[in-house]
């Protein structure tokens, strides 16, 4: 048994940019698990930057000096945010607390309507598992409200954090922008000499969570305002709350669909019951759904569809449990990032210098 391991071992790492790369892995997912707490601003800023350096680029393009066009995008994105917070944070939070206080008549609405499900149906349900899901159900809603509770007053204990965090975050994001070559050559100087194949998944992996992290984000507001139309056309109640839910709903692929469906049909349901406006939601409802999945995925996250479902779903769980909200947002990336290292690990030193040479070309202009 140690022969066989001892055989594969030299067979997988007797390259020298194969153990770089593998040491670089290990380092930067140890580091996150860690210490993600602690880095968690510079993992804000970075996806800030990420997302910023497209519309930066584009006014250096047009003539613009680098620390001018970083000041120009930055103060427009800062302002648009703003807008954002104080035109939409107010009513999500009055639909929020809303929802909160007419959540324990829905519940005993739930709870009525379930109970007469045994005399309607006595051959598919009996009491006692109507009193198994009520029980079920009602358990739910209390560990949410604990949540909510738990949630809020963090919060404001927190109120200094999130405050260093607006001033530490912009400043972070505009010095990453402003000074990128040079902060990148720095970065360089740190790693090893051999270090082509990293090099190889580095070049690979940038450009695609850069397409990852513009493509979420129109993804997001995309879903919001759909999903935000529909109810209001409809006329269901908490219709800002339930589309900006479903919008955010995107950042947990499959699962958060199915999450934020739950809302969605227990608010309609309260509101008209079983009733044409009620099946006119749920299909209205469900054509925003299958026009998400199928049309504006595949044209926002092309790279992506190269994976299959299974191994997102799994990748969400593994990732998202090892580093929670971070390991959700970029479990998509990080699953790319396996197969890339997978398929780009060395069989030959011929085929990582001609990788090594497109990626330094490429680099170079």
């Amino acid at each position: 048994m140690f022969k066989i391991l001892l055989n594969w071992y030299k067979r997988r790492f007797s390259d020298p940019n194969a153990v770089t790369l593998f040491l670089l892995l290990l380092t930067g997912f140890a580091t996150i698990y860690f210490f993600g707490d602690l880095i968690s601003p510079i993992l804000v800023a970075l996806v800030l930057a990420y997302l910023l350096d497209w519309p930066t680029q584009r006014l250096m393009r047009l003539g613009c000096s680098r620390t001018l066009s970083v000041s120009l995008v930055l103060l427009l994105f800062i302002g648009v945010m703003l807008l954002l917070l104080t035109g939409l944070l107010p009513s999500i939070v009055r639909q929020g607390v809303n929802l909160a206080r007419e959540a324990p008549s829905m519940l005993g609405n739930l709870k009525i309507y379930m109970l007469r499900l045994p005399e309607s149906y006595p051959d598919l349900m009996d009491v006692s598992l109507a009193e198994t899901l009520l029980n079920t159900v009602q358990a739910r809603f209390v560990k949410l409200g604990e949540l909510i509770v738990s949630a809020s007053v963090s919060s404001l204990i927190n109120v200094v954090v999130v405050m260093v965090y607006l001033i530490l975050v912009p400043l972070m994001v505009f010095f990453m922008l402003k000074d990128k070559a040079i902060l990148l050559a720095g970065v360089y100087r740190f790693l090893p000499s051999n270090r082509a194949l990293a090099t190889q998944v580095w070049i690979e992996m940038n450009e695609q969570i850069v397409n990852y992290i513009r493509g979420k984000v129109i993804h997001i507001l995309i879903v919001s305002l759909a999903n935000y139309l529909v109810f209001s056309i409809m006329g269901i109640d908490y219709a800002l709350l339930l589309g900006v839910g479903v919008g955010l709903s995107v950042l947990i692929p499959y699962v958060g669909a199915v999450m934020i469906s739950v809302p969605v049909v227990i608010v309609g349901l309260f509101q008209w019951g079983v009733s044409p406006e009620f099946v006119y939601l749920l299909i209205a409802y469900l054509v925003v759904q299958a026009l998400d999945a199928n049309l504006l995925v595949p044209l926002l996250f092309s790279e992506a569809m190269n994976l299959h479902p299974i191994a997102i779903i799994i990748a969400v769980l593994v990732f998202g449990g090892l580093w929670g909200f971070w390991g959700v947002f970029f479990a998509i990336p990080l699953a790319t990032l396996v197969k890339a290292v997978v398929n780009a690990w060395p069989g030959s030193s011929q085929k990582m210098e001609r990788a090594t040479k497109a990626g330094a070309s490429k680099v170079a202009s």
